[in-house]
């Protein structure tokens, strides 16, 4: 199972992917995971890997062979194209944060739900950012997508609870679980309600 997790500094990603991996491994599974940060501390990209079989050689998913790519902002989705393929799922939060030059004027943000199914018809947008608000706990966007993700995969809720519990402080824990649980009813809304 290869997950590109996308997104800009500051929504957690890296978090994210380590919670990931360490759910697959608790699972019995051999996993990988690689990481780039860019600007991270100033918005810039960030990206992180993670495959998880029976034996995973590569931390790097090779281009075309991604299974889901979850983007934490909407033109972050757009900018791994090439990893997709037909059968990808892309769940895709619905956040905007303009780049430089759509904030000079001399560029529009692009839509970017008609470039995705261009490459996919598996696209899925989901108000993660709304919900962790709306949970008091903004900064919770991270785990928010992975309760979306996890919807996907095949660890019980059980196995990611006990996971979230073991590598959260404890100040941030309930609060993020419920998080967590919110995500995962975002995403049946997102593939009933919300997708394209």
């Amino acid at each position: 199972m290869n997950v590109l997790m996308a997104g800009v500094g500051g929504q957690g990603i890296i978090l994210s992917s380590d919670v990931l991996s360490e759910v697959m491994l608790r699972s019995g599974l051999d996993v990988k995971k690689s990481e780039i940060h860019g600007m991270a501390q100033r918005g810039g990209s960030v990206m992180s890997h993670v495959r998880s079989g029976e034996r995973v050689a590569s931390p790097i998913i090779p281009e075309g062979a991604c299974d889901i790519l979850l983007a934490f902002e909407e033109l972050e989705a757009a900018r791994y194209l090439g990893y997709l393929k037909s059968e990808t799922l892309v769940i895709v939060n619905r956040f905007r944060l303009p780049p430089p030059s759509v904030l000079a004027g001399k560029d529009s943000y692009p839509d970017v739900g008609p470039i995705l199914r261009g490459h996919t018809q598996r696209v899925c947008r989901v108000e993660a950012s709304q919900a962790a608000r709306r949970i008091g706990n903004p900064r919770g966007l991270n785990i928010v997508m992975l309760g979306v993700l996890s919807v996907h995969l095949p660890p019980e809720e059980g196995l990611w609870i006990e996971t979230l519990k073991d590598m959260l402080p404890l100040k941030i824990r309930d609060i993020n679980i419920e998080g967590f649980r919110a995500g995962r009813a975002l995403d049946v809304e997102g593939l009933t309600g919300a997708q394209g």
